[in-house]
């Protein structure tokens, strides 16, 4: 029997910029609730939500304080009780963030950490000798800087691999952990339908006098000895009907398989973080199209059989693909769409995304949120870097392009209030309401690739063989089952691109089954227009 997930659809929400429903300029679960009509309309069969966990907020949410309490900036338990039941009366389930590689510094746990040498809680966290001027080794954050900060009252450090705010839970340490499968039971019996393991592959890590080589993350990305942290998760996810999917980066392609097989793997689904190339220069990057293809192509036949893929191009952690991977226009945001989402694998959409959002034009550094940003414009301001440069460089590829509020009428509808972050002023261009109305439109288009994917059982059950694998601007692939083949042809470049296709793609007469352009064709020699995308299948 396939599993409820390979055949669905999945849309991320960041729910600080989705919908805000009280008017103090953050999204919150109500405004979610209001906007379920959408997502169905949408064709959608579960949304992830970003973290809404009682929080400081350093990290936007991944830094927790109370796993079992939602920000009240976002709503009540209750709030999120009635969000469940109106998304399970519309047939949307709802997956939320686990992050259990860290918590904030402001967790009880770590408070009394804190402490002393002594207090019970000392060891949920990893600490170890230190003098301020030199810590136990000298690993660097993900954040920049030290993995360690000093705590001058214990004479020891506390190790982060993110920002100071959010120190490592020690996994070695069995009462730990089973304080942490008793939240993750408590929110399964709650209701919600599985979790997005957020940075589960650096749960563990290597011992303290590891010598870095030349991955600076190697000591603590998919250290030997997590598989036994993995098998415990994955008895308790195997005893409820749940997707889950791991943010996993160090899980490499060929070791996916183990991790995501439907008989003995960890969790359901991997999102890999390779296909995410960039070419140029700091501050004129662009994603490279010939990188992104190969990567992928290489994850689908890693994958296939036993393997099952998490497919996206759009998250909260990375500039908008329109505009990194494409030319800001109807035809790049629904080519990249058609490339992606009829890969094997389950299909994640990003707010927004449906509608081809793009990167917003910063102009300060006040505009700008990130944690990671912030600390890399400081770091520029003191290599001597001009600040209008700095900003330049800084805010090219943040992850807030992906933060701002989602657009929903031409004003952006997103709050009658001051929004904590400012909607991108080509909301008048790119917004739900014009969007609806407009038959070819990114939304539109959507719906009908979304529709297209639970058609066909291809798509679903299909094994996956690139074609034109050399040419630097095109990705076609043939989707085969059976008998049944679908051919997905797409220009990821904003140049005219001749082709000339493979013999079985046109020996047999074939159907266009959905385009990008209106007036696509089918022939041996093409000359696809600037990201033009064509779906095809073996006429029967």
């Amino acid at each position: 029997m396939t599993k409820w997930w390979k055949n669905a659809v999945g849309y991320q929400i960041y729910p600080r910029s989705f919908m805000d429903s009280n008017d103090d300029g953050i999204g919150d679960l109500k405004g979610i609730q209001a906007k379920l009509t959408y997502l169905k309309e949408l064709g959608i069969d579960f949304i992830w939500l970003n973290p809404i966990y009682k929080s400081p907020n350093v990290d936007n949410g991944y830094d927790i304080s109370d796993y079992q309490a939602i920000n009240p900036e976002f709503g009540t338990l209750e709030d999120l009780k009635d969000l469940l039941a109106a998304a399970h009366e519309l047939g949307i389930r709802l997956i939320m963030d686990l992050v259990v590689n860290h918590t904030s510094d402001q967790h009880p746990w770590f408070i009394e950490s804190k402490k002393g040498k002594d207090n019970p809680y000392r060891d949920y966290y990893l600490w170890a000798d230190a003098t301020p001027e030199k810590m136990p080794n000298n690993w660097q954050s993900f954040f920049g800087g030290s993995t360690w900060t000093y705590d001058p009252n214990t004479k020891q450090a506390y190790f982060h691999v993110f920002a100071k705010e959010q120190p490592d839970l020690n996994w070695k340490n069995p009462a730990m952990r089973e304080n942490i499968y008793q939240m993750i039971r408590w929110w399964l019996d709650f209701g919600i339908d599985g979790f997005r393991l957020d940075a589960i592959s650096h749960i563990q890590k290597e011992p303290w006098d590891f010598k870095i080589t030349s991955n600076p993350w190697a000591p603590f990305m998919n250290v030997a000895g997590i598989e036994t942290y993995m098998a415990e998760l994955r008895e308790i996810f195997r005893s409820y009907d749940i997707m889950t999917v791991g943010e996993a980066s160090g899980v490499n392609s060929k070791t996916a398989p183990f991790w995501t097989d439907e008989e003995s793997g960890y969790i359901d689904m991997i999102f890999e973080l390779e296909h995410q190339v960039r070419t140029g220069e700091p501050g004129s990057e662009t994603g490279d199209l010939l990188g992104f293809k190969k990567v992928l192509s290489r994850w689908q036949k890693d994958m296939q059989p036993l393997g099952w893929n998490a497919l996206y191009t759009d998250n909260h952690d990375n500039p908008r693909s329109n505009s990194t991977f494409g030319n800001e226009t109807r035809e790049s945001a629904t080519a990249l769409a058609t490339a992606y989402m009829l890969l094997r694998g389950t299909p994640f959409i990003y707010q927004g995304q449906e509608l081809g959002m793009t990167n917003f034009p910063f102009e300060s550094i006040e505009e700008v949120n990130a944690t990671d940003s912030l600390a890399a414009y400081h770091d520029c301001l003191n290599k001597g870097i001009p600040p209008e440069e700095a900003l330049r460089l800084i805010t090219h590829w943040t992850r807030d392009h992906s933060r701002t509020p989602m657009h929903w009428t031409d004003f952006g509808g997103f709050s009658t209030n001051l929004p904590w972050m400012k909607i991108n002023p080509n909301t008048d261009k790119i917004n739900v309401v014009l969007q609806e109305a407009d038959p070819f439109s990114p939304l539109n288009y959507y719906k009908k690739l979304i529709a297209l994917r639970k058609s066909l059982p291809v798509f679903l059950n299909g094994s996956y063989h690139i074609e034109l694998a050399k040419h630097p601007k095109v990705w076609a692939y043939t989707r085969k089952l059976d008998l049944e083949e679908a051919y997905v042809l797409t220009n990821l470049s904003d140049q005219p691109q001749s082709v000339t296709l493979p013999n079985r793609w046109v020996n047999a007469p074939a159907m266009i089954l959905l385009a990008n352009y209106q007036d696509s064709s089918w022939k041996k020699t093409m000359t696809l227009r600037p990201f033009e995308a064509v779906v095809a299948k073996k006429d029967a």
